[in-house]
């Protein structure tokens, strides 16, 4: 076996390595992976077809280069200059931002209302002209209703019909 055919094994294991960074890139439904997988095994086959000893390095090499190319490529890749220019950056968000007003939610706490929308069980109620979506404690209740905040648990409050003496 001649020098050139262990060069090209080599080339087929970098090839390998670049089908595996740009199916990270590229949409192409596996196809490169699969290419990957054929680039390895053919590079591993002139390996062993050259020694046994040259085809069992092959595949120590291959079982450090394949998850060490995909290391790199998903978490040291984004951190890098050009990394950065070709991949989304997520959207800013401050604290609190999309959670609910827990500590308005948690001020409602004992408080009366009507309800305004037929809780059954959920629908809205009225807090000193205060509009929030409430759970009724039990089945449904009517338009009208008055109720009080029993259980503020996150974004949902619970609610009790008053009986009127």
């Amino acid at each position: 076996m001649t020098g050139g055919t262990l060069m090209f094994a080599v080339f087929l294991f970098l090839a390998c390595a670049a089908l595996l960074v740009a199916e990270v890139f590229v949409p192409s439904g596996g196809l490169l992976t699969v290419g990957a997988v054929a680039c390895v095994a053919g590079g591993i086959t002139l390996f062993f077809q050259h020694s046994a000893a040259m085809g069992w390095c092959g595949v120590s090499v291959a079982l450090v280069l394949i998850p060490a190319v995909l290391i790199i490529t998903y978490r040291i890749f984004p951190r890098t200059r050009f990394g950065r220019a070709v991949t989304l950056t997520p959207p800013n968000r401050t604290k609190g931002d999309a959670l609910p007003d827990t500590e308005l939610h948690q001020a409602l706490l004992g408080e009366q209302g009507t309800v305004k929308s037929p809780l059954h069980p959920v629908g809205m109620c009225d807090f000193s002209g205060r509009r929030v979506e409430c759970v009724a404690e039990t089945g449904y209740v009517d338009i009208g209703a008055a109720v009080r905040v029993i259980r503020v648990q996150g974004s949902q409050i619970t609610v009790r019909v008053i009986q009127s003496t």
